[in-house]
């Protein structure tokens, strides 16, 4: 007799004989000793179906090996012995391939299949039941991304004294912080539309206007340029300004530009004319990532004929000129992990060319903070405090001054906390008699879609108020109510 889908019958095999399985009729359900069947166990004796070498998953519990071991005998498993006792040098191998438990011999899969579909699915695949989780790495691999462990070597320096290996930024929310969102829908055509009607005619609805900007992203507000000159033949930004002044009209203005083309023009606003606005170069350059400096520099070369780093040599120097040099390739490391050894070698020589020498060596600063990873950086600086007992900024507020004591600890504000900084900045800039601005507009303009909700929750903390009740308190008219949109709420 045969069963579809099954080989046929082969004497002794399966399907199994009286007493195996199929069970023949009126022997199922089992008789009163329940399931498992009684005399000999699972799986059936002789008259059954005799597994495969290497061919059953384990079962709960797993097996008891018998004297000997494994593997198991051509009449079926050994009889059970109560517990589990370890095998000298662990279990012998398997004859499947490769994994644990090994893949079911031929034509055992028909039977697996038959017991069960996650059975079949676990027996069936290579090298048994699939280790780990989906995309990760097999046994025995290495996790990728993470540091390797130090080499268990007396000589080798302990891991920061107790301190992680990888010091980390102040903990902040995960996901997306800046404060405005992609508005759903929003089409640029329509948007023009908008613009067009808020403008023509006698006064300007800057109410639209406002509430326009205040509710696009930078990648909704950008193509409003082109759209505009292709419905109506004429120039949104020429129509802008003859329409809006002061600094309502510079914070439209820079609404409407790409992050690129925006922090291309405000280094060059901070370069060309008599004087330099030193903090807005180090501001800018201290704290965008390798791929936005890129983009900078392709930018400023486009649009002003220009190398950024031409333009920062003729009108800087010294060291203040090195550093910015420097910051401006867009050539840091940006690995993510952290050697910890390389780390105290680093806070030791940052030591020696400052805190334990006479004079100091602003070259060897500058290697370090320009060149070197973030999360390496925040390792250098954990390692320095506790080899000098003084926070890195202290240390070079003691041995350095001008503009290159103001870029170092811009940087190094930068990598340990990016959003603290910029609440400083914002605090400087409208604390005191009168409000700076244009370090105002950069700052809100640049980070609204970046980090703002977490500048906020430092600017709170740190002051005591929120950001936006002093730029409510210190600015007034259109101007504020655009820079609030972009704040996006108080705290």
């Amino acid at each position: 007799m045969s069963y579809p889908g099954y080989p046929p019958q082969q004497p002794g095999g399966y399907p199994p004989q009286q007493g195996g399985y199929p069970p023949q009729a009126g022997t199922y359900p089992p008789n009163a000793a329940g399931y498992p069947p009684n005399t000999g166990g699972y799986p059936p004796q002789g008259s059954g179906y005799p597994p495969q070498a290497g061919g059953y998953l384990p079962p709960a519990g797993g097996y008891s090996p018998a004297q000997g071991g494994y593997p198991p005998q051509p009449s079926g498993y050994p009889s059970q012995v109560p517990g589990y006792a370890p095998q000298p040098g662990g279990y012998p191998a398997q004859s499947g391939v490769g994994g644990y438990p090994s893949m079911p011999a031929a034509g055992e899969a028909d039977f697996v299949a038959m017991y069960s579909p996650l059975t079949a699915v676990l027996c069936l695949q290579p090298g048994g039941a699939p280790q780990g989780y989906p995309g990760g790495p097999a046994p025995g691999q290495s996790m990728p991304n993470y540091p390797a462990a130090p080499a268990t070597n007396p000589s080798t320096p302990g891991y920061g004294s107790g301190v992680p290996s990888t010091p980390q930024a102040p903990a902040i929310s995960k996901g997306y912080r800046g404060s405005i969102k992609d508005y759903p829908g929003a089409d640029p055509l329509r948007d023009v539309e908008v613009l067009r009607k808020a403008m023509k005619g006698f006064g300007t609805d800057e109410g639209a206007i406002i509430e326009l900007l205040g509710s696009r992203t930078n990648k909704q507000r950008v193509p409003m340029v082109a759209a505009y000159k292709t419905t109506y033949g004429k120039d949104l930004i020429h129509d802008l300004k003859s329409e809006l002044t002061g600094n309502f009209e510079k914070l439209v203005l820079a609404m409407l530009m790409t992050p690129a083309q925006f922090d291309a023009f405000e280094l060059r606003e901070a370069i060309k004319g008599a004087g330099t606005d030193e903090a807005c170069l180090i501001e800018i350059l201290a704290s965008r990532s390798n791929a936005e400096i890129r983009e900078i520099n392709h930018v400023y070369k486009s649009e002003y004929g220009k190398s950024l780093e031409d333009a920062i040599s003729s009108d800087t120097s010294g060291h203040f000129r090195r550093l910015l040099i420097s910051l401006s390739q867009g050539n840091r490391d940006e690995k993510e992990t952290v050697d910890i050894s390389l780390a105290k070698q680093d806070a030791q020589k940052l030591y020696a060319a400052g805190e334990n020498k006479v004079g100091t060596d602003e070259s060897q600063f500058n290697a370090i903070l320009c060149a070197r990873s973030k999360p390496h950086l925040r390792a250098v600086f954990q390692e320095y405090q506790q080899m000098c007992g003084r926070d890195i900024e202290k240390s070079i507020c003691r041995e350095m001054s001008g503009h290159v004591e103001d870029g170092m600890v811009a940087v190094v504000k930068c990598i340990k906390h990016s959003p603290a900084y910029f609440a400083e900045r914002l605090h400087k800039a409208m604390k005191g008699a009168g409000t700076k601005d244009r370090t105002l507009i950069r700052i809100m303009v640049s980070r609204s879609e970046v980090d703002m909700l977490d500048i906020r929750q430092e600017y709170v903390k740190t002051y005591g108020k929120s950001l936006y009740t002093d730029i409510s308190s210190d600015t007034s008219g259109d101007y504020k109510k655009l820079l609030l949109k972009l704040c996006g709420g108080s705290d």
